[in-house]
């Protein structure tokens, strides 16, 4: 997602509309006996999918009718930033996992490590934990992982046979010798695609190089060398024409053409495959990134929080405990596809019968969560700009990661 506002026009909006809460947020049930109605919004599909799970829900707490709005993603973030400025938000919201930091620091959201003696569902390890890292924020937690998602090798397994690769590549030293095998068959052929507008690229190399990134160093962390390899690594695909510079068709036709045998992607391209190009059903399979210290990809999806205004806590939690139980996590997965973010829900059979699907299961194990910072994607575009200049332009690139460090030390300090 990409933040039109900051912080700081959050904390204003705040400031304006008072943030203190003196509603009773106590949760307890109207002392009349009268049905809690609890507002609930959810982003585009999700909101559109929630009915029958909102019935099974009712079904089983009498006393709360659940009222599900659902808000289209490219208006969530101004109708969230409304929504803080006046104080009159839902109780429960769907949160994209970038936007945590932003909103839970202008005090938008109830921490809910204060209640996680109550709900065994706040923090709790089955999820994985990539999915917990982003419900944190300075030390509190303001959300529960719902739906997770993450990005595998998707390879031409027919592709690669012909040119003796009998396995994916497993490392990154395997995945330059396929690459360059396959981008020399001759004019316009690749040997994978590289998304140059995906702000998660480039650090999925750095963490598969072993690098982590230390808020308490701040800039620092981009002259460490695992990073500064990772990013000469990323460069040398395009420096050798491994990939394509120019956007090129879309990757699902060069894929399909064979143009483009290998890309990586999310579990929503799993089926978008199946449907768009049966052709190579078959002929095409999903595995681990491959790394150099570790097979690392980045985690993603979104958390169920609770607004910092709502009347009906416990209703709210009530709400987001049920839609977190692994049962109901693998229902919401044949509903709409959406990746479990409890462990256990894996044990699945179905989700262990798709040998596809079992792979993200894998992959989640290795995902890494980005940092919960407000000026985070900033720098990740930032980063971006800097990597379009060496891979495009020519700059040099130690002297273009030089200046990206002087840029992200301006936005971190």
């Amino acid at each position: 997602m990409t933040f039109k506002k900051s912080l700081v026009m959050v904390a204003g909006v705040l400031a304006i509309a008072g943030c203190g809460n003196d509603n009773d947020t106590s949760g307890e049930e109207a002392n009349d006996g009268d049905t809690v109605t609890l507002d609930v919004w959810a982003m585009g599909e999700e909101g559109n999918a929630l009915g029958s799970f909102v019935e099974a829900f009712e079904n089983e707490h009498d006393n709360v009718e659940v009222n599900v709005q659902a808000i289209p993603w490219g208006n969530a973030h101004e109708t969230l930033l409304t929504a803080v400025a006046s104080g009159n938000g839902p109780d429960v919201l769907q949160l994209g996992t970038t936007w945590v930091a932003e909103f839970a620091g202008a005090g938008a959201f109830l921490d809910l490590s204060e209640y996680a003696d109550e709900y065994d569902v706040i923090s709790n390890d089955d999820f994985f934990e990539g999915a917990l890292d982003t419900t944190v924020y300075d030390d509190g937690v303001y959300g529960v992982p719902w739906y997770v998602d993450t990005r595998v090798l998707f390879y031409r397994t027919d592709i690669l046979e012909e040119h003796g690769f009998s396995e994916p590549p497993q490392n990154w030293e395997d995945m330059l010798e396929v690459s360059r095998s396959l981008a020399d068959r001759g004019e316009g052929m690749y040997g994978y695609d590289i998304d140059q507008n995906d702000q998660l690229v480039p650090p999925i190399f750095a963490w598969q190089n072993g690098w982590e990134f230390n808020e308490e160093e701040a800039e620092e962390n981009f002259s460490d060398p695992a990073f500064r390899e990772a990013m000469e690594y990323y460069h040398t695909f395009f420096n050798e024409e491994l990939v394509q510079v120019t956007e090129g068709v879309p990757i699902e036709q060069g894929f399909e053409e064979g143009s483009k045998p290998m890309f990586s992607s999310g579990p929503w391209m799993v089926n978008i495959l199946r449907d768009s190009a049966p052709d190579i059903d078959g002929d095409w399979d999903v595995a681990m990134l491959p790394g150099s210290e570790r097979n690392a990809s980045a985690i993603g999806g979104s958390h169920l929080s609770v607004f910092a205004e709502t009347e009906h806590v416990e209703e709210s939690l009530a709400f987001i405990t049920y839609m977190s139980q692994p049962e109901t996590q693998i229902e919401w997965f044949k509903e709409t596809n959406a990746l479990p973010a409890r462990q256990s829900a894996w044990d699945n059979e179905e989700l262990q019968q798709d040998e596809k699907l079992a792979v993200f299961g894998d992959q989640l194990e290795e995902a890494v969560a980005p940092p919960v910072l407000n000026q985070w994607e900033n720098v990740a575009q930032d980063l971006l700009s800097s990597l379009e200049r060496i891979n495009r332009g020519g700059a040099d690139l130690d002297e273009e990661l030089d200046d990206f460090q002087q840029n992200a030390a301006r936005r971190l300090n």
